[in-house]
């Protein structure tokens, strides 16, 4: 009896002095950036984090635009995505999303990744570029099916007071060359995160690096950037080439990378995966660039697309979710019930039209069904998925 007080007793203190890790598949799938990104390096941090903490195998696939990284987690291949804005982009089916072949989608927000950088556009250092007001003329690399990363771009130049017209568009076919680009001479203008390794690799060629400043004063060029970017946040970047505490940057921030799934995923692995997350911050925060912005902390959960059933348990069990993260998250359910009921009716009018007619007709319906329902469509223009 008292041998099995004293092992019942043992076991309760290992218990306790163990993390407390939630329940998990012993093996999971999740997509993320392309190598060499900031998003990829911080995915490999977290499986290693889940593997020795956990015990949970993780397989990283990168994808190089929006759509390789989504479809594998729509298809139930993957069952999570370090995505980014694509996150929001397809629950809205715009850019490339718009195909008859995707539409709407139901996705779903576990955490986000608010640190301390910038996620901006990066020049060559040889073009005298200081603010975002001096990228009028040069040429941005732009990345075929990668609607997200591109009207990043278009943001800054909104900025300005610019459009696509006022610069030159140079298209590649992934994150990598159009990194890459800005070293070889054939483009001057990439997005990034001030943390990723590619301006870091840019700052030690010949050309040089810079950061396109969005002056924190300035409000009529925040009034046109809010107005592209409702998903942004104002941001004083200290991490990130070249800055620090005592050199910061005036730019912008949306969260980066956006840990999304879709509603197929359980509540109870959902809830899992949240709370490993956070219980495994400690042993990962120092794994790779950037990973301190998963410290609970940082989390701000309001954003443009609903938190899944099984995160907000989490996050209500620590004391985290608020009655206005509610508000937020019924509202932009309500706003993808409004976007679906928009397509559902846009493709049975139109299931016997050409594309361009389809896309068209796409555009107005969307953006007229948001009105009514007292949402802002944020866009109601992009170029015809290819």
């Amino acid at each position: 009896m008292k041998l099995a007080v004293a092992a019942t007793a043992g076991a309760m203190a290992a218990a306790l002095a163990a993390p407390s890790m939630a329940e998990l598949p012993k093996k999971v799938m999740l997509t993320a950036y392309g190598v060499g990104t900031s998003g990829y390096s911080q995915a490999v941090a977290l499986g290693a984090a889940l593997k020795n903490n956990a015990g949970v195998t993780m397989r990283v696939l990168p994808g190089k635009n929006d759509l390789s990284r989504l479809a594998p987690v729509r298809s139930g291949k993957a069952d999570f995505s370090f995505n980014g804005l694509g996150t929001f982009m397809s629950q809205e089916a715009a850019f490339v999303f718009a195909k008859r072949s995707w539409g709407p989608q139901k996705t779903r927000v576990l955490a986000f990744n608010f640190g301390d950088n910038c996620l901006i556009p990066y020049v060559a250092g040889d073009l005298g570029v200081k603010t975002a007001y001096d990228l009028k003329g040069k040429r941005v690399a732009v990345i075929k099916a990668a609607p997200a990363l591109n009207y990043n771009v278009y943001t800054y130049l909104r900025f300005a007071g610019l459009t696509w017209d006022d610069v030159q568009r140079v298209e590649f076919g992934g994150s990598r060359a159009a990194q890459e680009a800005i070293a070889n001479g054939k483009a001057d203008i990439a997005f990034t995160s001030t943390i990723s390794n590619y301006p870091r690799k840019q700052e030690a060629t010949p050309r040089g690096l810079s950061w396109p400043a969005t002056p924190h004063s300035d409000e009529a060029g925040w009034a046109r950037f809010f107005e592209a970017g409702p998903y942004y946040i104002k941001k004083l970047c200290t991490d990130g080439v070249g800055l620090s505490k005592d050199k910061p940057l005036e730019g912008a921030l949306y969260p980066y990378p956006v840990f999304m799934s879709y509603p197929n995923i359980s509540d109870d692995v959902a809830y899992s995966m949240t709370k490993t997350l956070f219980e495994s911050y400690d042993s990962m925060k120092d794994a790779a660039p950037g990973m301190k912005g998963w410290n609970i902390d940082n989390q701000k959960l309001s954003w443009v697309v609903p938190i899944h059933n099984g995160a907000i348990r989490y996050y209500k069990e620590i004391g985290k979710w608020t009655a206005a993260d509610q508000e937020n998250t019924d509202n932009m359910l309500r706003r993808q019930d409004v976007v679906a009921a928009a397509w559902k009716t846009t493709s049975a009018t139109h299931k016997d039209n050409d594309d361009a007619t389809f896309y068209a007709a796409w555009k107005s319906n969307r953006a007229e069904a948001l009105k009514a329902a007292g949402f802002a469509p944020v866009w109601t223009e992009w170029p015809d998925p290819k």
